[in-house]
């Protein structure tokens, strides 16, 4: 696994430049990370050419993928180059996959601007981009060179953002660890330490990945939520109801935990507090009756999936996941339709 760091940004990131050489070094980054995240790394940069690119998992395409290629072909960077991810987890995944792809390899690093990026997307070098309006479609693994976090850069995310990723940290509590669970749904959106919770998150996901590098099984875990609410995320994303990741993994969570209780011994009370939980962080977002067969459709495409079954990663209890359970069209329509009874 690449060395990640929590520290402040201007210690981690000297210390990485100061112990290796590069050729050239490339800072992607977008809008909104160029307004208010470059300037905190701005002074701690040797020269380096800055590639910007349009915000938003809608703009996670090939097109853009052409567009920083051409930026590094341009600029000469060769296989002894560095590209710098300023972002989330957009930026992250897009971003190594460039350098991943280009000339066979460039060295990359991530700087996760995010609270998701930080305890989920730069843990794991899973890297890709959307393709066909299927998530994370295109890709591969590879780790960057470093990870560096600083929770500083969480002080520049709207309050939105910042609950996002916090459906990741609950995630990380519900499939691993019920203490923490508990304590992270006791604070809420205000944690009294950021530090401590994404270091437990980045722990968590670390310890598997170190176990399963290549989601061959444990691995597949951490995607508990995500086979529901990727479907929901990618059906939406260029519609008027828009759903930001987190938010449709609340809504797959709760789903998922509904068909823990059905497949996996989930136990009715916890279900009740897995649902009441997120909703209350959440809020509750509609889904279309009309629009559930294509969720499902989606579905198929998940990269869990073989032999046209719908494989499913749930939990046996708060704190305990199973991955590769088959759950049948009907079932998930029910827990579709258990999500969009709820008050």
């Amino acid at each position: 696994m690449s060395t990640i760091v929590i520290d402040q940004i201007t210690n981690s990131l000297p210390t990485f430049l100061k112990e290796n050489e590069f050729s050239k070094i490339g800072v992607l980054v977008d809008e909104h990370t160029k307004a208010f995240c470059l300037p905190i790394v701005t002074d701690l940069l040797p020269t380096h050419d800055l590639i910007i690119i349009q915000s938003g998992e809608v703009n996670k395409t090939i097109h853009t993928c052409q567009f920083i290629w051409r930026k590094l072909t341009e600029k000469a960077f060769d296989r002894k180059s560095l590209l710098i991810n300023l972002g989330g987890g957009v930026i992250g995944d897009m971003g190594g996959f460039c350098a991943a792809s280009f000339k066979r390899g460039i060295s990359f690093i991530n700087i996760p601007t995010t609270l998701l990026s930080s305890v989920d997307a730069s843990v794991g070098g899973k890297l890709g981009i959307d393709f066909n309006g299927f998530k994370n479609h295109i890709g591969f693994f590879k780790e960057p060179d470093a990870v560096l976090i600083d929770p500083i850069f969480l002080e520049t995310l709207p309050s939105k953002e910042l609950r996002s990723g916090f459906a990741e940290v609950i995630k990380h509590g519900l499939i691993a660890d019920e203490d923490y669970y508990e304590q992270i749904i006791k604070d809420g959106m205000n944690q009294p330490n950021w530090n401590a919770v994404i270091a437990h998150s980045v722990h968590i996901k670390s310890e598997v990945v170190k176990k399963d590098p290549f989601e061959e099984g444990l691995r597949k875990v951490l995607n508990f939520g995500h086979t529901i609410g990727h479907a929901l995320e990618s059906h939406y994303l260029s519609t008027e109801h828009h759903l930001l990741h987190g938010e449709a993994i609340a809504i797959g969570m709760i789903c998922e935990a509904f068909l823990s209780k059905k497949l996996t011994g989930l136990s009715e009370i916890e279900l009740k507090n897995i649902t009441a939980n997120l909703i209350g962080i959440y809020g509750k977002s509609k889904i279309n009756k009309n629009d559930l067969p294509a969720i499902i459709k989606r579905m198929y495409h998940d990269k869990k999936n073989s032999h046209n079954l719908l494989n499913h990663s749930l939990i046996k209890k708060v704190g305990e996941a199973i991955y590769d359970i088959a759950v049948d069209e009907k079932d998930v329509m029910d827990a579709l339709f258990y999500y969009e009874q709820l008050n």
